[in-house]
């Protein structure tokens, strides 16, 4: 039985990536799990300089999901290259490099930083405010998307896999227009842009108004897109938003995803992704099938 996969030129023993934000650098969770047992690890998105985050609450609670709004908090790319790169790249685990980044330029040299180490992917996350042009999402903007992709994808031969924004108005287009700006794959969906309300403070809940959705709310709105976008480039796909066991994780890999990234249900059990990877190993025994790629892309 095979559950290896192959993105862009870098092998995962299994599926199962512990997605950005939700599984700081793996430290946090190797006391409880055995990190060799997952596809990979996607670090928390790293910006040039340390980046305390976002004032006020950070993450609230809702039906179905959680809000959060912690605005890039992490230590900055010299302290996950000195401290946390070395133990990454010591499991048996595809360590991933998340790049945030709040200009082009910062994007820029981020990438060029993270080139000269032995990280072996980089995941942009182009869902970062443009603070210079007024606060728009990069990757809501086609043209600042494709800027920065394609400058990023100048300054490192990494594998470069770009992280789309759901807030759009057509994902097939902007899954396009990442492969055509140099992406060698793709991740969807990052958070979805949302709101609440203190009735008794009569005022937002969180000091930026809105702020990211995530959870099993958000999974089949996430998973139409996975499909979209895995049927509109030629690129692999890694899907992601409200997985929270193996049922949900073989629905986006039969919608087209090579492979899936859990994150919100991390925090609620730590042993989500481990489940998960033996979920689909029992599912494939009990359908016959010897390799996941036989379901990937079949609806």
């Amino acid at each position: 039985m095979n559950l290896g996969v192959d993105i862009a030129g870098v092998h995962f023993n299994n599926p199962v990536i512990a997605a950005s934000g939700t599984f700081g650098f793996g430290k946090e969770f190797a006391e409880y799990i055995d990190l060799n047992k997952l596809g990979g690890i996607c670090s928390k998105g790293l910006t040039l300089h340390k980046n305390l985050g976002n004032k006020g609450i950070r993450i609230y609670e809702t039906p179905s999901g959680i809000m959060n709004s912690i605005g890039l908090q992490n230590p900055g790319i010299d302290y996950f290259i000195n401290i946390e790169l070395p133990f990454m790249l010591e499991k048996d685990t595809v360590t991933i490099a998340n790049l945030g980044g709040h200009s082009v330029k910062d994007y820029i040299k981020g990438a060029e930083i993270l080139n000269d180490t032995e990280v072996p992917m980089i995941e942009l996350n182009i869902s970062c405010p443009n603070v210079k042009e007024g606060g728009m999402a990069f990757g809501t903007d086609p043209a600042k998307a494709d800027e920065v992709i394609s400058k990023v994808r100048r300054a490192t031969d990494k594998p470069l896999i770009v992280k789309l924004s759901p807030n759009v108005g057509s994902i097939p287009d902007f899954a396009k227009l990442a492969q055509n700006s140099g992406a060698d794959a793709l991740s969807l969906v990052n958070t979805f842009n949302a709101m609440s309300i203190d009735i008794k403070a009569k005022a937002p809940v969180f000091v930026n108004k809105t702020a990211g959705l995530s959870g099993p709310a958000i999974k089949p709105i996430a998973l139409r897109m996975v499909y979209e976008a895995a049927h509109a480039v030629d690129i692999p796909v890694i899907g992601m938003g409200g997985i929270m066991d193996y049922k949900d994780a073989i629905e986006f890999i039969m919608a087209g995803a090579s492979a899936i990234q859990v994150g919100t249900a991390n925090f609620i059990d730590y042993n989500t992704m481990i489940d998960i990877v033996d979920g689909i190993k029992n599912y494939m025994s009990e359908e016959n099938i010897t390799d996941i790629k036989e379901i990937t892309g079949i609806i």
